[in-house]
């Protein structure tokens, strides 16, 4: 199973996000991003990739002591920033730091830890298309006229409703045939 860990908004804040990233999908250049599904939007708090489902079991006891250690908080998706000219995403505000230790413990907890790209709180709203018609640059690509830059500027000023990050998940992410698809395996209430 190829499996992450992660906070997920909760649906008035993912459709608040899904309003006001509609009018980019009408911008030059949006018809080649592979856009995200405001169902599947999360916080990635770690990657674990491929896991035997014998090792899974394990996984949840830690997740579930890890959850436990740690209060919940208030976030607000926050306006918007590009890796580059590979992913649009929406930022996040509020309690960050203690988004921050969170992850930083489910990563140390599950060797899941990335020191060379550190966490960088986000939501990924679009990613690059891999096109054969698309010249990286070019007009209407992501780094020219109407790309991935100029919707971040379009959403810098973008600041949804606070919301209570009171769970982490253990997601499985499916991909091939269509855009990838999330289904949670196991959630665990943080501060209990």
């Amino acid at each position: 199973m190829r499996l992450f860990v992660a906070v997920n908004p909760p649906a008035p804040a993912k459709q608040e996000l899904a309003d006001a990233v509609e009018p980019l999908r009408e911008l030059p250049g949006a018809d080649r991003l592979r856009w995200t599904e405001p169902a599947g939007w999360h916080l990635t708090l770690a990657f674990l990739g491929e896991v035997p489902a014998d090792e899974v079991p394990a996984l949840e006891h830690a997740l579930a002591r890890v959850a436990g250690e740690h209060p919940e908080h208030r976030l607000r998706l926050s306006g918007s920033g590009t890796f580059g000219e590979r992913a649009l995403w929406a930022g996040v505000e509020g309690e960050v730091r203690a988004l921050r230790e969170l992850a930083a413990a489910v990563q140390r907890t599950l060797g899941a830890e990335d020191e060379e790209r550190g966490f960088h709180p986000h939501l990924t709203l679009a990613r690059s298309g891999t096109t054969r018609s698309r010249r990286p640059g070019g007009p209407g690509g992501p780094g020219g006229p109407g790309g991935l830059a100029a919707m971040a500027d379009a959403m810098r000023g973008f600041r949804g409703r606070e919301w209570r990050a009171g769970r982490i998940q253990l997601m499985r992410s499916e991909t091939g045939y269509g855009p990838a698809r999330y289904t949670a395996v196991e959630g665990w209430p943080l501060g209990t």
